[in-house]
């Protein structure tokens, strides 16, 4: 089963939703990565096996997060009018069906669509 860390500009409630379907979630504010930089974020879920599961679109940057160097990122992009009840559902169905995919690649999650930045 995937291992995700939950970026602190996701929903607090968002690791619990993942955690109820059997996921392994951190969040950044209870780890003391509140307001830490994208580096020591990302160098943090490097070395815990974790996936990135964010809204920050700067770790979006393949040049910064190469793919394959990582255990892979999700970057969701929901309308700020989307209740957090809404968004929790959505990565609920969403996250279990492509987590084989998600490990070295970024993945981006928006209403009725799916990226997924293949490594090569």
């Amino acid at each position: 089963m995937i291992r995700f860390l939950i970026d602190e500009d996701m929903p607090r409630s968002t690791a619990g939703a993942l955690r109820s379907i059997g996921f392994e979630c951190y969040d950044a504010r209870d780890i003391g990565l509140r307001g830490a930089d994208d580096q020591v974020i990302f160098e943090w879920a490097q070395k815990e096996n974790c996936v990135i599961l964010t809204e920050d679109l700067g770790f979006s940057n393949t040049l910064r997060f190469p793919l394959g160097s990582h255990k892979g990122i999700v970057i969701v992009r929901y309308p700020g009018e989307m209740s957090t009840e809404t968004m929790n559902k959505i990565l609920i169905d969403t996250l279990p069906p492509i987590q084989e995919e998600l490990p070295n690649n970024l993945t981006i999650i928006e209403p009725e669509k799916i990226r997924i930045r293949r490594r090569t």
